[in-house]
C-alpha cells in the first residue's frame, strides 16, 4: 500500500483551478487584511444575474455564445482545446456552482496578480492559462471572436457583483491536510468514480478524462492534490455531490493525479518569486515537486505557453 503524507503547509493554500483563487505575494498581510474587511462588508445576498434577463440583442447574443463555448469547449474549439474537457467540466453549471471554480464575479477581480505567473495578468490571459493548462491545448487569440464572448459572458455572469472583493462561493474551499493512500484511491476510483470516468480514467459521454493524453496538463491546478481533493469532496460525484469523506477526496486526489497526463511546457519557469504552494507536482524555483506523475508530449509546445507580462518594478 502506498502512502502519501501531506505536507502540513497546505493548510495556507487557498488557491484553485482553472481556476480559482490565485495566492497573493508573500508580502501581502496588509492586502488581504483589508480584501477580507471589503468582502465582510458585502451582502451574501449577490448572486449572478438569470440568461432570462439577457436582452436579444448584439451583447445578448455574445453573451450566449460564450456561454456555449464554455459548455462545448471542445467541440466548438477543437483547435485550441485539445483534451476532451469543457471549461464546465471543472466550472460547474456555467460557472454558477459556488465551490466548484465559480466564475461570478470574475470579471470585477482581473487584472490581479498570480503568484504562478510573479505578474499582474488580464481575465483573457487567465482563461488562456485554462486553455493551455487545463485543457492542455493552445493559445485562444485575445483579440478573436471567441476570447471576445467568452469575456462577455464572464461580464454578464459578474454584473453587480462587488468589484475587487470576494464573491460568495468562489473558487474552492481549502481542504484540512490528511495524509492520502493511493491504493484506498484506487479502490475508491472502481467503486464510485469509473462508471461516469472509465475504468482506465478515458472519461465517458458528457464526463471528462481524469488522466492520459486527453485529460489536464501537469501545470492545471487540478494536478495540485489539494486542489483535487476539494473539488471532489464538494462536487463529486454529480449525483450524490459531498457525499465522500474528506479521506476518501484526498484518496481519490492521490490515486488519480499520479496518474500519466500531458506535459505543460515551460512549467519550469512557473512561481519564479519562489513561492510555489506544497503540492505543486514539478520542480520550480526553491521547489522540489510533490510526487510527479508521468508525463506526455505535447504537439504543439510553443503555443502551448502563455508569455508572462512584464513585472511591474517595485
Amino acid at each position: 500500500m502506498r502512502l502519501r503524507t501531506f505536507i502540513p503547509l497546505l493548510a495556507a493554500v487557498v488557491t484553485a483551478a482553472c481556476t480559482t483563487r490565485d495566492l497573493e505575494p508573500a508580502d501581502s498581510a496588509a492586502t488581504r487584511q483589508a480584501g477580507d474587511e471589503r468582502a465582510a462588508a458585502q451582502p451574501a445576498s449577490w448572486s449572478p444575474p438569470a440568461l432570462s434577463e439577457l436582452r436579444d440583442d448584439s451583447l445578448g447574443a455574445s453573451v450566449r455564445r460564450g456561454l456555449a463555448l464554455l459548455m462545448d469547449t471542445r467541440d466548438s474549439l477543437p483547435r485550441y482545446a485539445r483534451s476532451n474537457l469543457n471549461c464546465t467540466s471543472c466550472h460547474l453549471d456555467g460557472g454558477r456552482r459556488a465551490n466548484a471554480a465559480s466564475l461570478a464575479g470574475v470579471h470585477g477581480r482581473y487584472p490581479r496578480y498570480m503568484a504562478r505567473t510573479g505578474a499582474v495578468v488580464t481575465l483573457a490571459d487567465r482563461v488562456n492559462y485554462c486553455f493551455t493548462r487545463s485543457l492542455a491545448g493552445t493559445r485562444l487569440p485575445s483579440d478573436s471572436r471567441e476570447m471576445q464572448d467568452i469575456l462577455a459572458y464572464f461580464w454578464f455572469l459578474s454584473r453587480g457583483a462587488p468589484v475587487g472583493s470576494a464573491t460568495p462561493g468562489e473558487g474552492m474551499p481549502p481542504m484540512h491536510p490528511l495524509a492520502a493512500d493511493s491504493a484506498r484511491g484506487r479502490a475508491t476510483y472502481a467503486a464510485k468514480c469509473s462508471i461516469c470516468h472509465g475504468a482506465r480514467g478515458e472519461g465517458i459521454a458528457r464526463a471528462p478524462a481524469l488522466w492520459g493524453a486527453r485529460s489536464y496538463s501537469i501545470g492545471a491546478s487540478m494536478a495540485r492534490v489539494e486542489r483535487a481533493a476539494s473539488f471532489i469532496k464538494h462536487n463529486m460525484p454529480l449525483s450524490a455531490p459531498g457525499s465522500l469523506t474528506d479521506q476518501e477526496a484526498w484518496d481519490l486526489a492521490a490515486f488519480v493525479n499520479a496518474q500519466p497526463r500531458p506535459d505543460s511546457p515551460g512549467k519550469h519557469d512557473d512561481y519564479p518569486a519562489g513561492d510555489a504552494p506544497a503540492d505543486v507536482p514539478y520542480d520550480t524555483k526553491g521547489h522540489r515537486g510533490y510526487d510527479p506523475p508521468p508525463l506526455l508530449a505535447r504537439a504543439q509546445p510553443a503555443a502551448s505557453v502563455v508569455p508572462a507580462p512584464p513585472r511591474a518594478p517595485r
